[in-house]
Formats: structure tokens, C-alpha cells, sequence
């Protein structure tokens, strides 16, 4: 495990999540800076781009605690920084494709009207020259005890 960030869901939108703050962030060490989501990001770039390795960030917590969002400003952080290697506009279809999953299998809880049953691992894909090329998204279900039957499926399709 590396390096640990608690943050909180303020429920309202905040001005430190701006696109001037991801440029403050990037190219900045890690404390520099105040703790920061963008930090976290930063971080798992330059290693990324320095050591030629994966890298994970994990985003955890109680339901309600704003790991969606969370995730979407560290998404937001690399589609802004590394940009895009074509003209597919890969960045809006990733920013794009949390809203889908979230609108599939949510539901209301006594801390959160829009709770997901579901966990979501993103893969966003980099070139050499560390643009996004592309991402995957998968889902498990989280609370088998909320499933009362199981669907049939009869196809699938693909966000991308």
C-alpha cells in the first residue's frame, strides 16, 4: 500500500476541483501541495510514466462517502493531463460512462438516495507517450443479498 488520502463528500460542488487546480497539481511532488485527490493522481502518473508500470488507485468507503466522485476528479485528472493520442475523444466517452453504470443497478438507502450495488473497476489505457488510448470498465455485484432473482440475458453491448 502506498500513500493514503481521506476525503470527504462536502455534498455540494467546491471550487478545488476546478481545471485550474488539476493544472496547479500537475508536475507538483507529492506534499508540495495540500492533500488532494489530484495529488493521489499526480502521483500515480509520474510513477506510471517514470517507472513503466501499472498503477492502482483505490477508492473506498461507506455508502454516501463520495467514492464515485472521487473517482470521476482522478478520471477528470488524467484526461485533462495526458490528454487523448487520437481524435476519438476517449476522454468525454470515459468521463461519460460512470453515469451509465451508476443509472444500472442503484438504489436508496437510509445514507444515500443513489447507492450503487455494484463495484466498478476502470482500466484507462496509455500509450508510450502517456496519452489515454483507451478504458474498460468492469462491475461486481457487491450485495448478493439484494438479488431475489437472476435475469436472463439475451445480449450484451459495449459502452465503446
Amino acid at each position: 500500500s502506498g500513500i493514503v488520502l481521506v476525503a470527504i463528500n462536502p455534498y455540494e460542488h467546491l471550487p478545488i476541483y476546478e481545471e485550474d487546480v488539476i493544472y496547479a497539481y500537475s508536475g507538483q511532488n507529492m506534499g508540495d501541495m495540500d492533500p488532494h485527490i489530484f495529488a493521489m493522481a499526480e502521483e500515480a502518473y509520474k510513477q506510471m510514466a517514470r517507472d513503466e508500470k501499472n498503477q492502482s488507485i483505490i477508492v473506498s468507503g461507506e455508502s454516501g462517502a463520495g467514492k464515485t466522485v472521487s473517482a470521476k476528479y482522478a478520471m477528470r485528472f488524467f484526461t485533462t493531463v495526458g490528454g487523448s493520442a487520437s481524435n476519438t475523444n476517449i476522454e468525454a466517452k470515459v468521463l461519460a460512462s460512470s453515469p451509465i453504470m451508476e443509472a444500472i443497478g442503484n438504489a436508496k438507502t437510509t445514507r444515500n438516495d443513489n447507492s450503487s450495488r455494484f463495484g466498478k473497476y476502470i482500466q484507462i489505457g496509455f500509450d508510450k507517450r502517456y496519452h489515454i488510448i483507451g478504458a474498460n470498465m468492469r462491475t461486481y455485484l457487491l450485495e448478493k443479498s439484494r438479488v431475489v432473482f437472476q435475469v436472463r440475458s439475451w445480449g450484451a453491448f459495449s459502452l465503446f
